[in-house]
């Protein structure tokens, strides 16, 4: 369970996540033994350890400004834990939750996962070869996360009205069905043995299909690995559901290609788009 990405680009906002990493690791009764595992952006920080009940764990930090508490992403682990036992995730131990300097800190002790994750960061660039029975262990989460009730919002109308014009140049659909979805499937969120599924903050309802859109979209870059995923998950994109979430797929990587993240997906998901929306307009013709 480790990530490849940079700590903080501040030193000082560094060695505050790190000493608060430790201190929550000495209120839950942790010995850290593994290497710093940083986030997105620097946004986490993940520490294998060793707890005395509950063995090989996994300990990971956030952290906000006092007063700015991101209530849906902070309780995401706990809420998916609670509501799907029969999808493969990382058992949660514990939370815990301390204020210092006027940021607060939110950490999740967690089971250990010994297998890799599929690959180091979210956008594929290599080609993986994954067996069917993986294929359908993860057909079968998707299928179980989609049938689940909650109020918790992955993304909302609001959102996808404003983002559909800015970012693909087409009004949104005037009818979208929301499920349930884990809301941030990709590549290092994905291990390769289950798959068992990482990261849940993002747990809540977004379109139909829009995990197997978004891993769709994660995976431009390598045709051969895209068309397996196409393959396997025909039956979430190759419909009118489908359509719609591949363009709000496309739409949230432009939107954060936009801010600087991932550019070398920008002509792909264009192109992603394009078609997309092309069967969505043959959908909605009368």
């Amino acid at each position: 369970m480790t990530d490849m990405y940079a700590p903080p680009g501040d030193p000082a906002d560094e060695r505050r996540m790190v000493a608060a990493h430790r201190r929550a690791a000495t209120r839950l009764g942790v010995t850290l033994t593994g290497p710093a595992a940083w986030g997105w952006n620097g946004r986490t920080l993940g520490r294998r350890g060793r707890h005395g009940e509950y063995g090989d764990c996994w300990l990971r930090l956030d952290s906000a400004p006092v007063g700015r508490r991101p209530d849906t992403l902070w309780e995401g682990a706990s809420a998916a834990w609670a509501a799907l036992p029969g999808v493969p995730q990382p058992r949660l131990y514990t939370v815990d939750e301390s204020r210092a300097d006027r940021m607060l800190y939110h950490a999740e002790l967690a089971a250990y996962l010994s297998s890799e994750v599929c690959f180091g960061v979210p956008v594929l660039r290599d080609p993986l070869d994954l067996p069917d029975s993986w294929w359908a262990s993860l057909r079968a989460s998707l299928a179980t996360i989609s049938a689940a009730r909650t109020d918790r919002p992955t993304l909302r109308r609001e959102w996808l009205d404003r983002a559909f014009p800015r970012f693909l140049g087409l009004p949104a659909p005037r009818h979208v069905e929301f499920t349930t979805a884990h809301g941030d499937l990709h590549w290092s969120n994905l291990t390769r043995q289950g798959p068992v599924l990482l990261d849940w903050e993002a747990y809540g309802t977004a379109p139909r299909g829009y995990d197997a859109a978004l891993l769709l979209a994660y995976s431009l870059l390598v045709p051969q690995t895209a068309a397996r995923v196409r393959a396997e998950l025909g039956h979430l994109l190759d419909t009118p559901a489908g359509h719609i979430a591949r363009l709000t797929a496309a739409a949230e990587l432009l939107d954060n290609a936009s801010r600087g993240d991932h550019p070398e997906l920008v002509p792909h998901l264009r192109d992603m788009a394009a078609e997309a929306g092309a069967s969505v307009a043959m959908t909605a013709a009368p």
